[in-house]
């Protein structure tokens, strides 16, 4: 009887040599967490203080005098308040859907391709873009849409019209900010999908094309499908976000030009601009209810998800 529980007794896994490196391994990441993710969670405190810099940040931190909710409050019965949820809940309803439509449709066109060259030139062409920062791409529009030098105006002049203030055309900017954002975006999310596209069996499609099934029937019923699940990952991704706007593309491309104000005032914008002019436990309000609605959104959509197909959902 000794014997048999001694055998049945588990033995503690000792720390190897595997677990050591994995540890190094991990080591760089986690301290990275630790700095700028874990430690910058304590300025929380500031969105329920009336935040003054006096001296070093610490003692700031610890003099300035506690308000409660009222940072929260003066955001909440600011005027702009609906204008900025307007927007910013608007744009990024819009960049969801398309950012998943466009990706997907563009990755399978390309994984359609017999060459394989082109579809290499066509993947970097549209993932080009993606490495552009704001700044860049702000002096690109600038050269085309400028009063007084830019590209557009000068045709404009040239065909015998009077040139246009482009900055101060309200009509122009939502459509044209969703097509920047699509021009910066579409080549990333198009090389998930296409990655996922690449490992798909092709006997499934050579089944499929013995059977007599046409192209659009071989995508609607083999590439979509086994792609369901990445993009139902993407799309949870993507609506934890919603509450959050691209200050660059919000903020430098169109100049922060006070013509655009209902068109272009996001939260994000709101934060930055509450910044510059100081009321700091403001600002820390508006970026802690971003970061709460942006969790709760992404939990509740996860859930929904989970109910619908539980091994979709992310956890």
């Amino acid at each position: 009887m000794a014997k048999q529980e001694q055998k049945t007794k588990i033995k503690k896994r000792r720390w190897g040599r595997d677990d050591s490196e994995l540890t190094l391994l991990a080591l760089p990441t986690t301290i990275w967490y630790l700095l700028f993710s874990f430690m910058p969670m304590f300025g929380i405190v500031i969105a329920f203080k009336e935040f003054k810099i006096n001296g070093g940040f610490l003692k700031s931190f610890f003099t300035s005098k506690w308000v409660g909710f009222s940072n929260f409050k003066f955001l909440f019965s600011s005027k702009d308040i609906w204008i900025i949820l307007r927007n910013t809940l608007g744009y990024n309803i819009i960049f969801i859907i398309l950012g998943i439509v466009v990706p997907v449709a563009a990755a399978i066109a390309i994984g359609q391709l017999h060459s394989k060259r082109m579809a290499k030139v066509y993947q970097t062409a549209m993932f080009m873009p993606y490495f552009l920062s704001w700044v860049v791409v702000t002096a690109l529009v600038w050269a085309f849409l400028s009063y007084d030098k830019g590209l557009v105006n000068g045709m404009v002049e040239a065909m015998g019209y009077e040139r246009q203030q482009w900055y101060m055309k309200k009509e122009m900017w939502p459509p044209f900010l969703v097509f920047m954002n699509l021009w910066k975006s579409v080549g990333y999310g198009m090389v998930v999908y296409l990655a996922t596209i690449t490992g798909i069996d092709k006997t499934y499609y050579e089944a499929a094309g013995i059977d007599g099934a046409s192209i659009w029937q071989q995508i609607r019923y083999i590439t979509l499908p086994l792609m369901k699940s990445v993009i139902i990952m993407m799309f949870i991704m993507k609506v934890g976000g919603i509450f959050y706007s691209d200050f660059g593309l919000f903020y430098q491309v169109p100049r922060d030009s006070n013509s655009l104000y209902n068109v272009v005032y996001t939260l994000d914008v709101y934060v930055y601009k509450q910044l510059r002019t100081s009321t700091t436990g403001m600002s820390a309000a508006a970026a802690f209810v971003q970061s709460v609605a942006g969790c709760v959104t992404i939990l509740t959509a996860n859930g929904i998800v989970r109910k619908i197909d539980r091994e979709s959902a992310m956890i």
